[in-house]
């Protein structure tokens, strides 16, 4: 297992922690005091903004669990990974996307760009 397998898990494990207390030490430790996370829907900079997006998207699609859907691509600092998002133990989830993760010299994220693939009309 890469570092940026580790990172991803961890990323994703942030994604789905529902503790608000937890989410927030799980987003401090996995980003940069200054990250960044981009996606069609949000721009939000800084480790409370990012923890606050995903609240609101746990809030959106409740009882909805993230989990990678494909080996993490990685070279220098950055890595691509594909995710999906549905209900627990549902063999297809209904919205799926890629991430491109940029780490900074910490080894923390610094940049997060994220992308929807497949999402319900």
């Amino acid at each position: 297992m890469t570092d940026f397998d580790t990172l991803a898990q961890r990323y994703i494990a942030a994604w789905n922690e529902t503790d608000a207390d937890a989410r927030s030490a799980a987003v401090t430790a996995l980003y940069a005091e200054d990250a960044r996370y981009t996606d069609p829907l949000v721009d939000a900079e800084g480790r409370e903004a990012i923890a606050a997006t995903i609240g609101a998207v746990q809030q959106q699609f409740p009882g909805f669990v993230f989990r990678l859907a494909g080996p993490v691509d990685a070279h220098h600092d950055q890595a691509r990974f594909t995710w999906e998002l549905g209900p627990a133990g549902a063999p297809e989830a209904p919205i799926a996307g890629f991430d491109v993760a940029v780490r900074d010299d910490d080894g923390r994220l610094a940049n997060v760009f994220g992308f929807l693939d497949r999402v319900p009309s």
